[in-house]
């Protein structure tokens, strides 16, 4: 992905950071010395990535959802985020544009990275998370749980409403377009599919910032 182990961001890196992100140049030169002090080699492995979520959700274990995370941000599949993939990570989860969010979010549940979308892939996801951002859904307070509407009350419901938000047969697929297009269209299915991240996320990045 063109990143070094160089101590200084390369002139071309910045201006590509600055222009795909809200983040402005000084904030990324310092985002860069930090991550060059946790990862001297200029990567973060899946299983450093995972340690990072585990240290956020003391009281969970979020490891198999965070796998799918790093999956949809290792966009060159080596098995390492880069500087760049990084930065585009906190961006996109701390509130880049909505096009871009859900651009990651397709790539999220396309768990088999072919394209497209099935019901089955939206399943596996949403059994993974809460209304958001990396909490099994099985940790949702019992007392929330008892308010949930009855037909989005398991993982199993949330999935089958989705689809049929969608308009699609059970053993269709979903392409990129379609389904930016049905979430910006339908708010229900914005709503079931929730990608912001939770509060406790933000302050811990705004914590790593300062």
């Amino acid at each position: 992905m063109g990143n070094t182990k160089s101590s200084a961001l390369s002139k071309e890196l910045l201006e590509d950071l600055k222009s795909n992100t809200k983040y402005s140049e000084a904030e990324l030169c310092t985002w860069y010395q930090s991550f060059l002090k946790e990862c001297p080699g200029g990567k973060i492995s899946k299983e450093q990535f995972e340690g990072i979520y585990a240290s956020f959700f003391p009281d969970a274990d979020p490891t198999e959802y965070a796998r799918h995370v790093f999956r949809s941000f290792d966009t060159n599949a080596d098995g390492t985020l880069d500087f760049k993939e990084y930065i585009v990570a906190l961006h996109l989860t701390s509130g880049g544009k909505t096009l871009q969010k859900l651009e990651w979010a397709f790539a999220l549940y396309d768990v088999d990275g072919n394209g497209t979308i099935s019901k089955n892939e939206i399943l596996e996801i949403i059994k993974l998370t809460r209304f958001s951002f990396a909490v099994n859904f099985n940790m949702i307070p019992v007392d929330d749980q008892k308010n949930l509407p009855q037909d989005e009350n398991t993982p199993e419901k949330r999935a089958e409403k989705i689809w049929t938000f969608f308009g699609k047969q059970e053993n269709d697929k979903i392409s990129e377009g379609e389904f930016i297009k049905g979430v910006m269209e339908n708010k229900d299915i914005l709503r079931l599919i929730q990608y912001d991240e939770p509060q406790k996320i933000k302050d811990k990045l705004k914590e790593k910032k300062q």
